[in-house]
């Protein structure tokens, strides 16, 4: 197994570094925030995973050289090679952040912001010259930081997961929806004796659904609605994507829909969970996340 990627991330109070740790949470790192810095070397040793450090001003015996020094350490000692990141922002962006927020800064000694700030960026400023990467937000709106968060250290995640989930409109719509489409109109296969047992995930509820005319117009639309929008989902930084069919009973048209849609989706990269919400009521087993297919797989 190759060695955990170890990412240090600092910078100064308010410039985004809680912002890039979640970034890095949401990828899969394990993250520690603000550890006492004689602790970074036995926490890097112990990781089984990705690891993101948050370290700054407020830790416990900080200093830049101490920081710079514990990198050296993880190179040589362990054969590691971490990853400092440097969280930075103009003096002027940084005041009205801590006036809009009012938080005192952790140097403000005498209250004055401006003295810490300028404390903190005179005891920073060896990080910022030995970063491997510097995110400046003076300008940066929190999408794009994530995205450069995820442009760097995201190569190996699987991006927006999407979670489908078929329903019942008698049990009430599942709250955590992001999108929510009626299947009610297309025919009920409930009214067909030797159909009303099997549920959408059974090859004949298709093929009844898939006769009715509206049934192919309708997908379609559905469709290319979803996939206009989950590009600019995963623009505006979502992690997780919920979107539900519901039907009447939860067990023939959502399911089928959904199953349909899932397939659609898997095959065209993104990974996709199925939820069938009634389930229970027809013997169902939950599906988790399905990665994309490979071009010699079959569905």
């Amino acid at each position: 197994m190759p060695p955990p990627q170890i990412v240090l991330v600092t910078g100064l109070s308010g410039a985004g570094k809680l912002s890039v740790l979640r970034a890095l949470e949401d990828l899969g790192f394990e993250t520690v925030d603000n550890p006492p810095l004689d602790g970074l070397l036995a926490l890097a040793g112990q990781a089984e995973k990705n690891l993101a450090i948050g370290v700054d001003a407020r830790s416990r015996g900080f200093s830049a050289e101490s920081v710079l020094g514990m990198l050296a350490q993880l190179r040589q000692e362990l054969h590691l090679a971490p990853a400092l990141v440097f969280a930075t922002a103009t003096d002027d962006v940084l005041l009205r952040r801590y006036s809009e927020t009012r938080r005192r800064h952790p140097l403000a000694q005498t209250g004055a912001i401006t003295e810490g700030i300028a404390l903190e960026r005179e005891l920073t400023a060896p990080l910022a010259r030995a970063a491997d990467w510097l995110f400046d937000t003076s300008n940066l709106p929190l999408p794009r930081l994530r995205q450069l968060v995820e442009q760097h250290f995201g190569a190996q995640t699987p991006g927006m997961v999407i979670n489908l989930v078929s329903f019942s409109y008698a049990a009430g719509l599942p709250r955590e929806a992001d999108l929510v489409f009626d299947a009610r109109f297309l025919k009920n296969p409930h009214y067909e004796p030797h159909l009303r047992i099997l549920s959408g995930l059974d090859p004949e509820i298709g093929s009844f659904i898939e006769q009715d005319h509206d049934f192919v117009v309708y997908f379609k639309k559905l469709l290319n609605l979803i996939e206009f929008l989950l590009p600019r989902f995963v623009q505006e930084g979502k992690k997780y994507a919920t979107i539900c069919v519901g039907c009447t009973g939860g067990q023939h048209r959502s399911v089928y829909m959904v199953e349909k849609l899932s397939t659609h989706l898997a095959k065209t990269g993104w990974h996709v969970g199925v939820t069938h919400r009634e389930a229970a009521k027809f013997g169902a087993a939950q599906r988790g996340t399905r990665t994309p297919l490979a071009p010699n797989e079959k569905e």
